[in-house]
């Protein structure tokens, strides 16, 4: 192969590669079918996906609009972001994990770009990994500035120094609450109403643990530096003050281990039944 040659096909390599991206693909592809369903749309679609030639870049726009206001503008947001994604650019493969983990464990979610488009829980938690970045970066009012909003926004209030695995879903987001010491692990779901908190006025470490694969119903309250194992589930309305061991179930106001998890992966299962469940 002459130089030339070689050089043309690692060019055309290289576009390919770029080329690929699944996720992407179908959102272009779903935001081309409401276009052409919902003309009165077209603006809205075309701006935050048509317009732009990465996820990346459609994240970034879209997060700015809904986090945009008269104290710091979408212009600025939008800048402050792409600077984050040019030095931390596992952002956007740890937003597409988050997509991906949507659209698989949300049954109301048929199409990849309803969480780009119109999910809070989503919105909530591509926010925060900017926000985190930032803070890590030494940009600590910014981090803050963009939780305040966050909360306003979206209902979701993470503290910007909590870290964040991939692949999580918050579903419908309402009422989720963070606290700064927390861990959150990879493939974690997390419902309405969660709270991860402290037990009152501690300073230092003081926030749950939570690994990864775990489920985490609606309204439940987990308080302390605890660990909550590997793959376990949190019954709804449970408020957890102790260690939960890995693949464990707990319900209970306090939290008691009622059973085992029931299956491997319960944040991807969502199987929030009990074992004796009833549904007469």
């Amino acid at each position: 192969m002459t130089d030339q040659s070689e050089r043309t096909a690692q060019a055309g390599s290289k576009g390919h590669l770029r080329a690929v991206d699944p996720i992407w693909e179908r959102i272009r592809g779903e935001a081309e079918v409401i276009l052409a369903e919902e003309p009165s749309l077209s603006s809205f679609v075309v701006a935050t996906v048509l317009n732009h030639d990465r996820f990346e870049d459609s994240l970034i726009h879209r997060l700015a609009e809904r986090l945009d206001h008269a104290d710091v503008s979408a212009d600025l947001i939008r800048q402050a972001f792409e600077d984050v994604i040019e030095e931390v650019p596992a952002i956007g493969e740890a937003a597409r994990a988050d997509l991906a983990a949507t659209l698989e464990r949300d049954p109301a979610c048929r199409r990849a770009i309803e969480p780009l488009l119109y999910f809070k829980g989503f919105q909530a938690i591509q926010t925060h990994r900017f926000a985190h970045s930032l803070n890590n970066a030494g940009r600590h009012d910014m981090a803050l500035y963009l939780q305040s909003r966050s909360s306003q926004v979206f209902q979701v209030d993470i503290n910007p120094a909590v870290k964040v695995g991939r692949g999580i879903m918050i579903d419908h987001g309402t009422g989720v609450v963070v606290g700064e010491t927390a861990e959150i692990g990879d493939h974690v779901s997390i419902l309405q109403g969660v709270t991860l908190g402290g037990t009152g006025k501690v300073d230092g470490d003081r926030h749950p643990k939570i690994g990864s694969g775990v489920l985490i119903g609606a309204g439940a309250k987990i308080l302390g530096n605890i660990r909550i194992g590997n793959c376990s589930r949190v019954a709804a309305g449970s408020v957890v003050l102790k260690e939960v061991p890995d693949c464990k179930t707990v319900a209970g106001v306090p939290a008691k281990i009622v059973g085992e998890a029931g299956c491997d992966q319960p944040a991807a299962q969502m199987d929030q039944m009990l074992l004796g469940d009833s549904q007469d």
